[in-house]
Order: structure tokens, then C-alpha cells, then sequence
């Protein structure tokens, strides 16, 4: 599709061999003697580039220029000016000209101009659509779940987003960290910059610091350049910390005087550099239990911890079970262009009976791989994973034993409260995978009760 230009010029001649030249190169050209009329062209018709001339009678070039980028902003323009008028030239690139060709010019300046023009235009456009995507992304809709948990979250983001002020991400993995983080940088008056995301559990602890700071040439064996660190890269943008208390003792006391100073130097250097960066942390970790233990420095959480956004796991909201599976099932059906899954009552109920220790992240993969293996439309207990199914028919199991020995009146309450604690105890073991202080999360109880309770119930790990 042949790019589109707007020519806006009072001189015929000049007006006819630039639609004469641009036509012959490909493009389609509309053109028109006066600005008014320019104007009213441009504000009905979408164009990737405009020509105007600076001098013209009844409203200038400049005139012209300002209300296109008012009315368009992303608008790119070429202006032609006479040779003495060069001063009012570098007034209109000022008002936002991508460039001027001064009069007389010669056909191979102007196909030069417009090539450059036209790049920059389809830059523009590719930026636009961009922000738009990530709009879509990371805009609030994205915050799935009626429940009351998530409807506290969603409004503390609201509040947040706009604003310059730290925020720390609390939850276990798969909760949605990274997502919260991203919706508050794209709500805020950051979006134009980087969001730079570094995973502090990812990076080995010995690289961490360079990766944050950057190095300079010949800091250490192998730094052949000087490089930057994600603080400079991040400038003017958010620097989101994720995995923040796996950070060893020495860089948070560097992260800290970040967080006061906004100032650093490379490793290796001694110039500070300066810079403008909002930082979001994200931990699975309980901080406060850290800092009592010695691992995290109290001065450093109190810095992060302005604005604290507590994530529940899933199974504290259940209730948003039925939207969360809508959402994914609308989102991986489209991208395979099936039919849409339904899921039965019974499988919801088997759903929402599991502890999901992978949180959403979990339902997530699972809702994936009935998308693409499924083969009719209705998912039933039968497809679930077995560790999902199992759990659910134990449950149904279980309260039928519980009403069959009411109806006998044989109920050996203390018995039966028992084998339901030992039974929900281990399942929460089994789901963790033998990690006490997971399981004691899933069962939201101390990790010494937890110990207490398995010593008592005599359940191995």
C-alpha cells in the first residue's frame, strides 16, 4: 500500500512537480494551494507525511505546522522555505518540523528527505502501536477477580500507579507480581520510558552488582568495555527488583544508598552517576521474617516498603475461579482459533477444592493444556491432572463417610476430626513437595505448628 503525502503549497509549479515527482516514486499525493484548505485535508484524511511551504498568504507554513502537531502530534513534516527565510526555518523545526528544503531544490534532496520522513513516520506509527498493545496488556481490566481481595488490590494500584512512590509486590511465585508491577509502570507518567526488569534470584550473586551498576573498561578480567547497568538503562523509567530478598547483605547496603541518593558509581569507576528511576520490588519472601533473622537489612525494607501491595494465592479466592478460566479459555482458544472450552459444574468444584501452589501461574499452564489437547468442548473431572482429580474425589469421599456415619449414628466425632487433620496436612506435604515452610503457607498456620501437628498426628514427611 502506496504511502500517503500531503502537499500544502501556494507556488502551482512547485506544487505540480512534487506531485508529478512523489507519484513517479510510488506514492499517493494530495495536494492543495492554501493552509486552510490543507488543514481541513488533513483533519479528514490520514497521511504519513506532509510538505507545507513556510511562507504562504493567509496563514503560514508555521501556523499550519503547530495546529497539525496539535491536532496529531506523531505527524511527521518536511517544510520548504526560500533561501532568506532560513531563521524561520529553524523556528518551524522548533515547532516540531522533522526537517526544511530550501527553494530552489532539486528533486534527489527532496526524494531524500521524504525517505527519511516516511522512516521515521512508520517508526512513529510502530511506537503507537506498541504502547497500544502494552496498554491492552497491562491496563486494569487486567486485575481478574470479583473478590473482595482483589478488588482492594485493583484500587490500591489505582492510587499508586500515578504516582513517583516505591511500591513493594508481596506474594508467593505465581500470584502475579510481574504483571502488577508492569500495570503500575504502564499507568503511570513513566509509560514513554523503560520498564527494566531484573531478577535478583536468577543472576548469580557475583554478577548481580555489575548488572545493576554496570562496569567500566578494565574493572575486572573480561570487562573489555564499559557497560551499563540496568539503573542507567532504567532512567527516567521504573526499575523493577523481582526476587528482591534474594539479595546478599553487601548489594543491599549499595541498593539502599540507591534508594536515598539516587546516585551510583560503575564498578571500577569513580564518577557518580545521577539518575531518575522509580523502583518496584517483588519477594515470594516474608521480609519481616527476614529482617528478624538477619538476612534482610531493616533500614533497606523500610525503604521499599512505602507502598505495600499484598497478592492472596488462589486459594484464598476461590471465587475467582469461573472468571480467571473464562479469561485464559478466551485467550487460548482465540490464539489456536478453536471452538471455546466450557468446564462442567463438577469440575469447578474440583477446581476450587485444590490448594494450587503454583497459584495463577498454575491455572494458567493447566487451562493452556486443555486448549490445545482437548478435543470436544466440555472439560470434566476425567481431564484433570490426577493430583486435581484425586484430591477432589477423596473430598467427595470423605463428606460421604461423614453423612453415612451420621445417618448410622456411629460418628466417632473426635476420630473423624482427626483423619481430616491428618488428611489435609498431608495433602498440603504431598503439594509442597516435603518443603515445611511451604505447606505450613498452604495451610496459612506457623511452620511450628505445622512441626507440632505432624509430631502429634505421627505423619512422616
Amino acid at each position: 500500500m502506496p504511502e500517503k503525502i500531503l502537499v500544502i503549497d501556494d507556488d502551482e509549479i512547485v506544487r505540480e512537480v512534487l506531485v508529478e515527482h512523489l507519484e513517479n516514486e510510488g506514492h499517493e499525493v494530495i495536494a492543495c494551494s492554501n493552509g486552510y484548505r490543507g488543514l481541513e485535508i488533513f483533519k479528514n484524511e490520514k497521511f504519513d507525511l506532509v510538505i507545507l511551504d513556510l511562507i504562504m498568504p493567509g496563514i503560514n507554513g508555521l501556523e499550519v505546522l503547530k495546529e497539525i502537531k496539535r491536532f496529531s502530534p506523531p505527524t511527521v513534516a518536511i517544510l520548504i522555505t526560500a533561501f532568506g527565510s532560513i531563521e524561520n526555518a529553524v523556528d518551524a523545526m522548533r515547532a516540531g518540523a522533522f526537517d526544511y528544503i530550501t527553494k530552489p531544490f532539486n528533486l534527489a534532496d527532496v526524494s531524500f528527505a521524504v525517505k527519511r520522513g516516511l522512516g521515521v513516520s512508520k517508526l512513529e506509527k510502530e511506537n503507537i502501536n506498541l504502547k497500544r498493545q502494552l496498554k491492552n496488556r497491562y491496563g486494569f481490566e487486567n486485575i481478574i477477580g470479583d473478590s473482595n481481595a482483589m478488588q482492594s488490590i485493583y484500587s490500591l494500584v489505582d492510587k499508586v500507579a500515578p504516582t513517583d512512590s516505591t511500591v513493594l509486590i508481596l506474594g508467593e511465585s505465581g500470584t502475579g507480581k510481574e504483571l502488577i508491577a508492569n500495570i503500575v509502570h504502564y499507568n503511570s507518567e513513566r509509560t514513554s520510558k523503560p520498564i527494566v526488569t531484573v531478577n535478583c534470584s536468577a543472576i548469580p550473586h557475583e554478577l548481580l552488582e555489575t548488572e545493576l551498576f554496570g562496569h567500566e573498561r578494565g574493572a575486572f578480567t573480561g570487562a573489555v568495555a564499559t557497560k551499563l547497568g540496568k539503573f542507567e538503562i532504567a532512567d527516567g523509567g521504573t526499575l523493577f527488583l523481582d526476587e528482591i530478598g534474594d539479595m546478599t547483605p553487601g548489594l543491599q547496603v549499595k541498593l539502599l544508598r540507591v534508594l536515598q541518593e539516587r546516585a551510583f558509581e560503575r564498578v571500577g569507576g569513580t564518577k557518580t552517576i545521577k539518575v531518575d528511576v522509580r523502583i518496584i520490588a517483588a519477594t515470594n519472601k516474608n521480609l519481616e521474617d527476614e529482617v528478624s533473622t538477619g538476612r534482610f537489612r531493616e533500614d533497606l525494607y523500610y525503604r521499599l516498603n512505602v507502598i505495600p501491595v499484598q497478592l492472596p494465592p488462589l486459594r484464598e479466592r476461590t471465587e475467582d475461579l469461573p472468571l480467571l478460566c473464562n479469561y485464559f479459555i478466551d485467550r487460548y482458544c482465540k490464539k489456536r482459533k478453536r471452538p471455546m472450552l466450557k468446564i462442567s459444574r463438577e469440575t469447578m468444584s474440583a477446581l476450587a477444592n485444590y490448594s494450587w501452589p503454583g497459584n495463577v501461574r498454575e491455572l494458567e499452564n493447566l487451562i493452556e493444556r486443555l486448549v490445545v489437547l482437548k478435543e470436544d468442548e466440555t472439560v470434566v473431572t476425567a481431564d484433570l491432572p490426577e493430583k486435581i482429580a484425586a484430591g477432589f474425589n477423596n473430598h467427595i469421599d470423605f463428606k460421604s463417610a461423614i453423612t453415612n456415619a451420621i445417618n448410622s449414628g456411629n460418628l466417632d466425632f473426635d476420630k473423624k476430626v482427626t483423619d481430616f487433620e491428618k488428611y489435609i496436612i498431608s495433602h498440603a506435604i504431598k503439594s509442597s513437595k516435603g518443603v515445611k515452610s511451604r505447606a505450613a503457607r498452604l495451610l496459612n498456620i506457623k511452620r511450628t505448628t505445622l512441626v507440632e501437628k505432624m509430631k502429634r498426628l505421627e505423619i512422616k514427611e
